[in-house]
This record gives structure tokens, C-alpha cells and sequence, in this order.
């Protein structure tokens, strides 16, 4: 009794100390998306005065926080799965061991590319519309244009099992496996109750395990970058509205 109190007395704390790691890591990723914005509006103003070469430049720095901000979130996830999974046993623990190994496996199955990442497709559009507004850019068909302003990076945009839309939710999480997002009262629940539980989005053969659902560290961002897109695209409605009830009468 005394020993299983202590190994969960130690397994209690090492997912504290993971709260405060991770709490670390989101600080600084939040800085990192407050610089992207930041070096956004200086290239928009360096590309009104034709200064292209440090427009370049700036877009290669952006670059270089990317790939810092996906080791960033690659860390945290691996920070959660260590803590959520561990067990402790006979032998001393290698931490550190534990962590690099999740940290290689999660870089590997999922590689953070800045080159693909949404922040840097949208400072690419901002640049790029200084003097081409409402043209595709570059390897785009003119159907894409109508996507720029919608481009979030999630795969569902409501919980398969909740039914709630991700902007709604107020303790998301997201499989380290297949990506998708849920309610996680909801999808720990769906766990609890299915043996060898599968993601229940349709088509989706994504393998659930409670350890491995977590609140990676961009996923918040994420949903309140997608709530503040929903806010514009609901004003942009209600401007057009107006506008044509205008033009009717």
C-alpha cells in the first residue's frame, strides 16, 4: 500500500513539474507568434517602399522561428506524454533519455516544415498583396484565393463526439496520432469506454490512448486564431449585407 502510494505520490508530481515545463514552453511560444505578426507588419511597410532585399531577409528570419516554435511544440507534447505515461518501476529512471526519444519520434511523425506553416503562408499573403491584392499568388489557381482568408490548420472543426464546434470548447485536446481535436471530458470518456479505442471521425484509423490525447502546446492558439477568423468573416458578412440591401434600394 505504502509503495503504490509513493509511486503515485511520484507520478502526481511529475505531471505537476510537466504543467510547469510546458506552461515555459507556451510562453515562449507565444512570444514567438507575437514576433511572426511583428516582422509581418514591418515586411508589409518594406514592401510599400520597394525594399525587397530586406523583405527577403525578414522572411528567412520568420523561417528560423518557425522551425524554433515546431521544436517548441514537439517538446511540450513530448513533456505530456512522458508525464501522462509513466510508471514507475524498479529502476532508476533516465528522464531525460525518455523525453529526446518521445521528442525524435514526434519530429519524425510529424515534422514541423516553417516552409508549409500557416504563419508563414500568411506573411506571404500580406506581403504579396501590398501590390497584388486579390491575385493568386505564385503556383495558385484563382480558386485559391478564396482560401486565404479561411486556412486554419485543423483537420475537424467540430468533436466527433461532443458535437461542439473547436471554438466552443473550453478544454480541447488533440491526438499525437492523427491530429484530430476534441471535448476532452468527451473523448476521455469515449476512451474509458472502448477498448482499443479509435478516433471516431469518420475514415479516420487513428489509434486513442488517454496519454496521448493531450492540449499540445499550439492548440489554443490555434482555436482562438480560428475564433478571431470567424468574428471577420461574421463582419465581413453583416458589411455585405448592408451593402446589398444599399444597392436593392
Amino acid at each position: 500500500m505504502a509503495s503504490a502510494s509513493s509511486s503515485g505520490g511520484v507520478a502526481g508530481r511529475l505531471r505537476n513539474a510537466s504543467l510547469v515545463l510546458v506552461g515555459d514552453n507556451d510562453s515562449t511560444i507565444s512570444d514567438i507568434r507575437k514576433a511572426v505578426t511583428l516582422m509581418k507588419n514591418i515586411a508589409v511597410q518594406l514592401e510599400k517602399d520597394n525594399q525587397t532585399e530586406k523583405v527577403k531577409d525578414l522572411e528567412n528570419s520568420v523561417a528560423e522561428l518557425l522551425d524554433l516554435y515546431g521544436d517548441c511544440a514537439h517538446r511540450s507534447s513530448a513533456i505530456q506524454s512522458v508525464a501522462n505515461g509513466y510508471q514507475p518501476g524498479e529502476q532508476l529512471t533516465d528522464f531525460k533519455k525518455l523525453l529526446d526519444d518521445e521528442f525524435t519520434k514526434l519530429k519524425a511523425t510529424t515534422p514541423s516544415v516553417p516552409e508549409n506553416h500557416h504563419l508563414m503562408r500568411q506573411f506571404r499573403e500580406a506581403v504579396w498583396n501590398v501590390h497584388h491584392a486579390g491575385e493568386p499568388m505564385p503556383g495558385e489557381d484563382e480558386e485559391d484565393i478564396v482560401m486565404t482568408s479561411t486556412q486554419c490548420p485543423f483537420l475537424n472543426v467540430k468533436c466527433p463526439v461532443s458535437g461542439k464546434p473547436l471554438t466552443e470548447l473550453t478544454d480541447p485536446v488533440r491526438s499525437m496520432d492523427c491530429k484530430h481535436v476534441y471535448d476532452k471530458a468527451s473523448i476521455m470518456h469515449y476512451i474509458a469506454t472502448n477498448p482499443n479505442a479509435k478516433c471516431p471521425i469518420a475514415g479516420c484509423r487513428g489509434k486513442l490512448k488517454s496519454n496521448k490525447v493531450v492540449c499540445d502546446a499550439m492548440l489554443k492558439f490555434e482555436i482562438e486564431e480560428l475564433r478571431t477568423m470567424n468574428k471577420q468573416s461574421n463582419r465581413d458578412e453583416v458589411i455585405e449585407d448592408f451593402t446589398n440591401a444599399d444597392d436593392e434600394d
